[in-house]
């Protein structure tokens, strides 16, 4: 009911604006990209709107971290975390890589269809592993689900082990306030990377178009929830089965969740985006009854007080300098 009710408006509203738009400025060779941008824009307005009705609310009844003295700073940190979330979740930044790397986009792809790649179905191949099973679609959206949460805990890793990489997600730990926007508080350059490899990942196991943008929005709506600043940890049984909010927080907290070690090398804990299952398989878990400060070490007066930025075009320039060395 709910899926057909968004299909249908997504129908009305690229008839009544976006068509007419775009044959107004010239790109109607363009429409069934803006009618699937259209899909991306709407979904992403319902994850909004129940991060503002829903978590929101929550965190003020059961916060992990008590806003109290510092509301003004817990404020701002928010107003930054929704400028990243606008620009990711209503298409600003997808828009932008469209028109600048289209072209290499279907060259890429091409290439991977020349060479074979394109066209493998992970679902159909996984099968036969579950006989009787009768909804099949639902079987293999789970598979698709499992398999790129398994990818995402790797490129986390990636994220936290290559110096050059963790120079640009450091942004996404320097946030001293963790609330549900948080989850979009990336440099640009980091989603693009990400972006890249889940997308390539996709084409490569045949991800089916409908069920890629589903296991997107999912996932980002159950990150959401992740980075909330709430103080539930799902139990002693649930907190094996889906990441929550305190076992996610551990992986912000200072000297944890991104450290290893006296010698603090880059590293750290609970690297699982959705299932804490990769963590207990290869030595990365761990939990805690405690609620950890967020951040990241240097931050800390006392360890020189490194500026990660306030808004967002700064904290984006400070992002390159770090790559660069010069920050």
């Amino acid at each position: 009911m709910l899926e057909e009710l968004l299909a249908q408006t997504q129908q009305l509203l690229f008839e009544a604006l976006v068509q007419p738009l775009m044959f107004g400025l010239g790109a109607g060779n363009l429409l069934p990209d803006a009618y699937d941008g259209l899909g991306w824009v709407l979904g992403g307005l319902i994850q909004i709107l129940i991060v503002a009705l829903v978590l929101f609310p929550l965190q003020r009844l059961w916060p992990a971290e008590p806003v109290g003295p510092a509301r003004t700073a817990w404020r701002q940190a928010v107003r930054v975390d929704l400028v990243y979330t606008l620009l990711q979740r209503l298409g600003v930044v997808r828009l932008g890589l469209f028109l600048a790397l289209g072209d290499l986009w279907n060259g890429l792809f091409g290439w991977l269809a020349v060479h074979g790649v394109d066209g493998w179905h992970l679902d159909q191949w996984v099968a036969p592993w579950w006989p009787g099973v009768t909804d099949t679609a639902v079987a293999g959206f789970l598979v698709y689900l499992v398999a790129f949460d398994f990818l995402m805990y790797w490129i986390h890793r990636g994220q936290h082990q290559f110096s050059a990489w963790w120079a640009l997600h450091a942004l996404h730990h320097s946030q001293r306030h963790l609330n549900p926007f948080t989850d979009s508080r990336n440099h640009l350059l980091d989603d693009l990377v990400v972006d890249v490899l889940f997308v390539v990942t996709a084409r490569i196991v045949g991800v089916p178009p409908g069920q890629f943008m589903a296991l997107v929005l999912l996932s980002q709506a159950l990150e959401n929830l992740s980075h909330a600043n709430l103080r539930w940890s799902f139990g002693p049984v649930g907190r094996y089965l889906l990441v929550s909010p305190l076992y996610h927080r551990l992986h912000h907290a200072i000297g944890l969740g991104h450290e290893s070690g006296p010698q603090r090398r880059l590293g750290g804990h609970n690297f699982a985006v959705l299932l804490p299952i990769w963590d207990l398989l290869f030595g990365t878990v761990r939990f805690t009854r405690g609620v950890e400060p967020t951040g990241i070490r240097d931050q800390l007066p006392e360890e020189g007080g490194r500026d990660y930025g306030e808004g967002f075009w700064r904290q984006q320039w400070l992002g390159l300098k770090r790559l660069c060395g010069r920050a």
